[in-house]
């Protein structure tokens, strides 16, 4: 299914979903992650903030803060991604495309100080390719970190599909985390 197409299917689905589903599936999804090797040996995590339905992340925010990680949010600047430390997840305010994000001027750490990256998208696949929304933002910022085990994608299992025609400068995941499955791509 050309990109697209499979994107508009998958936020109408996403759309659909109850906020009991939305809530349930969230928490399944964080548990896991929580409770992986990944998350408990990271010092610092970067993290996103949920819109439009997608897998909230707030309870390993605040599970990360609680243990005293590090934890960064990105914010928009231009059109790249700025990773900014966040100590407090009410200081955070409407940015770029109405996303929660911190004030760009906090203390911006490069994404390769981040042990593990959480990653939302619209559409996954088994071999760990995904489709955003379609601005690049993410697959610019983190095209160099391909293949360093840091990278997670956040993700309701019916989010997951075979197979997504990659292109060459899409970022490739290590690990998929739905509420019924991790999938740890080969490649």
């Amino acid at each position: 299914m050309p990109k697209r197409a499979l994107r508009q299917s998958m936020l109408a689905l996403r759309r659909s979903l109850a906020p009991a589903e939305v809530r349930r599936a969230s928490e399944a999804i964080q548990r896991s992650f929580a409770d992986s090797d990944g998350f408990r040996k990271s010092r610092v995590v970067a993290l996103y903030a949920p819109i439009r339905g997608e897998v909230d992340t707030g309870d390993v925010l605040r599970l990360a803060l609680d243990q005293g990680k590090t934890v960064l949010l990105p914010a928009v600047c231009g059109d790249e991604l700025r990773f900014i430390e966040v100590t407090d997840p009410a200081g955070l305010h409407s940015g770029s495309f109405g996303i929660p994000e911190p004030c760009l001027t906090g203390k911006a750490v490069a994404p390769d100080c981040a042990d593990i990256i959480v990653v939302p998208g619209v559409a996954f696949d088994l071999a760990g390719r995904r489709i955003g929304y379609g601005k690049g933002f993410y697959d610019r910022a983190l095209h160099h970190l391909e293949k360093t085990g840091r990278l997670v994608g956040f993700c309701y299992d019916f989010q997951l599909v075979d197979e997504i025609r990659g292109e060459p400068h899409d970022v490739a995941l290590d690990l998929i985390v739905t509420e019924k499955r991790i999938i740890r791509p080969l490649g």
